[in-house]
């Protein structure tokens, strides 16, 4: 990586409500400690510092030696958290991932940061299947930060993938699919254990 290359920080969105799983998404429990902090100590191995994001009101279940950014709650949806992280540390890239990943492991993560270009807005994850940017498995350039804050001032959806798909992303594609997988609901996370044991 060139001098010019933004230092890359890791962001583990935590602070969605999990209305679907009807528990908190970032404290279930797929690898013997709760997601949050097994995604937490992935992102330690390949990024420059790490971080969760969270709702105010979660700030006292934090545990010790985790470092937090609160959700400023001025965008809506998965943008509050990510943008809450960039205006703390504007020229920083993030590589963002959801907690409800319970299939994402190191090598994957790895394969994603290999190809990051960091000209490019974001660099992200697609399955073979849609071929469609995953927003919550990106690695965001403070660049492309910057124009998704423009991109909100004007837009009708605050959808990250509908940005990144009008945008310069490099998309990435994972061996398998299913490392993508997304747990929303307790049938999900059934399955997600399954795969896991």
């Amino acid at each position: 990586m060139s001098s010019t290359t933004p230092q890359l920080y890791g962001l583990v969105l935590a602070g969605g409500k999990s209305t679907r799983m009807g528990s908190d998404k970032g404290l279930l429990t797929y690898h013997d400690v709760p997601q949050q902090e097994y995604l937490y100590g992935l992102l330690r191995q390949l990024c420059d510092d790490v971080f969760l994001s969270i709702r105010e009101e979660q700030e006292p279940t934090i545990p010790d030696g985790f470092k937090s950014i609160i959700d400023k709650n001025e965008y809506r949806g998965p943008f509050n958290g990510i943008l809450s992280a960039h205006k703390t540390h504007p020229n920083i890239a993030w590589l963002v991932l959801a907690c409800d990943l319970p299939l994402i492991d190191l090598k994957t993560l790895q394969q994603l940061v290999e190809n990051r270009n960091p000209s490019q807005w974001a660099t992200s994850f697609a399955t073979k299947k849609t071929g469609l940017p995953e927003p919550l498995i990106t690695i965001w350039e403070p660049e492309g930060l910057n124009g998704a804050m423009q991109y909100l001032e004007t837009a009708e959806s605050s959808c990250p993938r509908k940005f990144l798909i009008n945008s310069d992303t490099k998309l990435v594609f994972p061996e398998q699919d299913e490392v993508l997988y997304n747990a929303n609901n307790i049938e999900d996370y059934k399955y997600a254990k399954s795969k896991i044991e």
